[in-house]
């Protein structure tokens, strides 16, 4: 499943981010890549145990926590501490997928990775290429966001970021393991919601339809997730 997710972040939140970041250091993006994905990693990362990035990391992290849509779409168990990087002319990273493990700095704990997320800092006007790709089942689709708004897909799938070839592309990537870690399940489970959230614009909440199909989501959610 690939959902877009506008406005996850404010305006003011983005400019925020991104002043803080013009006077932070950079480091190669490799450091914190293993085996395969270090091959084909040519970015910069904001320093992760820096107290400004991992300041700006809360601010990500809180507006995920507001914003239902993501809450729907990873069902999220654990979220780690967002990854700040950028890609300046010639920068890319080639066809990969996410480790099945992160660790999260500082504390060591382990997660695993089931939804990866990218959150755009970068208006897409600002920069060429540097579209994030990602193939499934049904082909290769091209992803560049506005500013402030958020990709979730799975972490099984083989994606890359192409070369930017005019600018700077900014973004925070995460991942959260989420409490279904089946992605079809993930699916249905927001498909679901979606079909509720809209049945719920046309009728009342005692409404035996929206009643039933509220029982139903939640007794798959009973079923499926692990907690």
């Amino acid at each position: 499943m690939l959902v877009s997710i506008p406005d996850v972040l404010t305006p003011d939140e983005v400019a925020h981010i991104r002043e803080a970041l013009e006077t932070g250091d950079w480091a190669d993006g490799r450091a914190t890549a293993g085996g395969q994905a270090a091959a084909v990693k040519r970015n910069l990362q904001a320093a992760g145990d820096s107290p400004v990035t991992q300041r700006l990391g809360q601010i990500v992290l809180q507006a995920l926590a507001r914003n239902a849509r993501f809450t729907t779409a990873a069902l999220p168990l654990q979220v780690t501490p967002p990854m700040f990087n950028r890609y300046d002319p010639g920068m890319t990273f080639g066809a990969h997928v996410d480790g099945a493990i992160r660790t999260t700095p500082g504390t060591g704990a382990r997660i695993r990775a089931d939804v990866s997320s990218t959150l755009f800092l970068t208006p897409p006007e600002d920069y060429d290429g540097g579209e994030l790709t990602i193939r499934d089942t049904y082909g290769e689709h091209a992803v560049k966001l506005p500013a402030g708004h958020l990709v979730v897909y799975p972490s099984t799938s083989l994606h890359a970021v192409t070369p930017v070839t005019r600018g700077s592309r900014w973004a925070a990537v995460f991942w959260t393991q989420s409490m279904v870690k089946d992605d079809w399940r993930r699916t249905m489970l927001y498909d679901l919601d979606m079909s509720i959230v809209s049945v719920r614009e046309r009728l009342a909440d005692d409404d035996p339809a929206v009643v039933g199909l509220m029982a139903h989501y939640h007794n798959l959610l009973r079923s499926w997730c692990e907690v």
